[in-house]
């Protein structure tokens, strides 16, 4: 492998389901749900770093009102390597927009696309896969994605069936036969007994060339209006809010023919929800708690307290979730996470309760 690699850090998400720790003015990303101190896109970065250039060509992608965050926990990253968004319109303009933007600098590039919030266990088994993915994208010009060995029955990722065999070896790749949204408990149930099945990670390698032909032959008006405002002096910010809002999956990979998977054996969640801290901290603890907490006859629980010296007390309860926060305490039940973001619009709908978004 030869070309240089460029990963990209996708930044930008408000990271409403963990909502009330993660605000409009801190979300997700900037937050250590571990209680290590780093935050999550510290963790991403430092994996993505190159042992000899470090952040020299890592690209952190975000909005507007975060930028001087991203500046200011990671103080190595080079300030034109950050791609500031106007407005967020969804992964595929990011993507596109920070493919443009490395294709001015390296034409030849391989680049990356991660997401900002994800834990990744065997960081060797994960580099590994990486340089596998390099391979293949550089060898057969090939869009890859790094599907997720299933471990459960999921029904909250999508989908990647594997079709043909691409490429052999001790990290197999194979053809991409086709994606599929998060189905229901007896779809996912067929899913894993086959064995034929990666939940899609949101994790992508590909050349730039590869990647703005794939734009241009399946997203013509969002690469040509793209395209032509990264040339102009504030071309972008007057043409991103404009921009068709869709996800790169909608917009390329469920319809480009040159797909690959890579079924990745590595430990990996996306922390979605307040859920994932179970996964992340669990162990074979009744609860899991980060922060003080005193339980009589609780069970299940997930307890968090950012109060510093605060305590949450709780008394007969059983799979819930308890944040508490300066200002606000969330209570739910671990089966309603989801709903976490209905609860944000509506706070959103009404002004006088909009400063707890």
């Amino acid at each position: 492998m030869t070309r240089a690699f460029y990963p990209v850090i996708l930044a930008g998400g408000s990271g409403e389901r963990f909502w009330p720790l993660s605000r409009k003015n801190k979300p997700k990303q900037f937050l250590s749900l571990d209680g290590s101190g780093k935050s999550l896109l510290q963790a991403t970065a430092e994996r993505l770093a190159d042992p000899v250039y470090q952040l020299e060509r890592v690209h952190v992608v975000t909005g507007s009102e975060y930028r001087a965050q991203v500046l200011d926990q990671l103080p190595e990253l080079p300030a034109e390597n950050l791609i500031v968004e106007p407005i967020g319109r969804d992964t595929a303009p990011a993507v596109l927009y920070a493919a443009l933007r490395i294709a001015r600098e390296d034409p030849t590039a391989v680049m990356g696309v991660f997401a900002s919030d994800h834990r990744i266990g065997d960081l060797d088994l994960f580099r590994r896969v990486i340089l596998r993915a390099r391979e293949a994208a550089e060898n057969f010009g090939s869009l890859v994605t790094l599907g997720i060995t299933p471990t459960f029955p999921s029904t909250g990722y999508g989908y990647v069936q594997r079709g043909e065999l691409a490429l052999d070896g001790d990290i197999p790749i194979y053809s991409a036969s086709r994606f599929v949204e998060k189905p229901n408990r007896a779809t996912a149930e067929t899913y894993l007994e086959s064995g034929l099945y990666s939940w899609n990670s949101g994790m992508f390698v590909w050349t730039v060339e590869a990647i703005l032909e794939a734009f241009r032959a399946y997203q013509p008006v969002l690469y040509d209006t793209l395209a032509d405002a990264v040339q102009e002096r504030g071309g972008v910010k007057k043409v991103f809010p404009h921009l068709q809002k869709i996800s790169i999956d909608y917009a390329i990979l469920e319809q480009a023919q040159n797909v690959q998977v890579i079924p990745a054996q590595f430990d990996w969640d996306d922390l979605g929800d307040w859920n994932a801290l179970e996964r992340l901290l669990g162990g074979t603890a009744a609860n899991v708690t980060v922060g003080r907490h005193l339980g009589l006859d609780t069970d299940g629980a997930i307890l968090y307290t950012s109060n510093g010296n605060g305590l949450v007390a709780t008394i007969g309860l059983e799979d819930v979730v308890v944040v508490q926060t300066p200002e606000v305490t969330l209570v739910v039940r671990k089966d309603r996470t989801q709903d976490i973001k209905k609860v944000v619009q509506q706070l959103k709908a009404h002004p006088e309760l909009e400063r707890f978004v």
